[in-house]
């Protein structure tokens, strides 16, 4: 089956960290895009040499749980020196067109979910999809009483994707915790919710429960391995686990 492209005209873009770009686009063929919040879209274009390529990019998008399809659509790009990708977005200009594709993946909410608690883990990029569900996860905290835990792993602070909009819903909802990881140390003023170290180093002081949880991983994949292991070892069975892996591309 062919996939079926459209066009995503550039409305607004800032650097949210020294080498990661927050992007808005505006489809702009009339149509809206209904997505699924945890689900990604494909940006097509052409190597220099002419043959076709795309990347995939979660969509960023903070929507209401019942609001109707938008025709806006957000992502984060990851800024890697010589890639294709990221001489294509360094060189659009306000009003430039993209080619897109989407949106696909299941890394999403289940509504079948009967858990307690979810145990949501990134590191850069990855913490993309779960700016999304943030408004899901506020009705699950209102209406079930769901537990959310986010682990987001960075080397600085300055490299937290989104920080101060996590940091203001954990302010907001008791249920949700946030606990960003700093690999390369702490500041002097630190929040007490800031760790040291690596995310999955900060999974025995939230002490993960087979009884209780349903986690997600996304990001470098050999995070998504190691907490992965860590989670299985702590008596989570596969199902439990939901990975999306994030590899950088030329």
């Amino acid at each position: 089956m062919a996939i079926v492209q459209f066009p995503l005209q550039l409305v607004e873009r800032r650097m949210i960290a020294p080498t990661v770009g927050h992007y808005v686009f505006q489809r702009n063929d009339g149509q809206p895009l209904a997505f699924i919040a945890g689900q990604f879209l494909q940006i097509h274009f052409d190597y220099a040499d002419g043959t076709a390529t795309r990347r995939s990019y979660s969509i960023a998008n903070v929507q209401a749980v019942d609001a109707p399809a938008e025709t806006t659509v957000e992502i984060a790009v990851s800024y890697v020196p010589g890639g294709a990708a990221t001489a294509l977005f360094e060189a659009l200009d306000m009003g430039d067109t993209v080619q897109a594709s989407g949106p696909f993946g299941r890394f999403t909410l289940q509504p079948s979910d009967a858990n307690a608690r979810y145990v949501l883990v990134a590191t850069g990029t990855g913490v993309t999809p779960y700016r999304a569900m943030l408004p899901a996860l506020a009705a699950l905290i209102d209406t079930r009483a769901v537990e959310v835990v986010l682990l987001q792993g960075a080397r600085t602070l300055g490299d937290l994707l989104y920080h101060d909009e996590f940091r203001a819903f954990a302010d907001a909802h008791p249920g949700f915790r946030y606990l960003p990881c700093l690999s390369r140390g702490l500041p002097d003023d630190a929040h007490p919710d800031l760790r040291h170290g690596y995310v999955q180093q900060a999974l025995p002081e939230i002490a993960p429960d087979p009884a209780r949880e349903i986690a997600y991983l996304c990001g470098n994949p050999d995070m998504v391995d190691a907490t992965f292991e860590a989670l299985k070892n702590a008596g989570l069975g596969p199902a439990q686990i939901r990975r999306e892996k994030y590899i950088s591309s030329r």
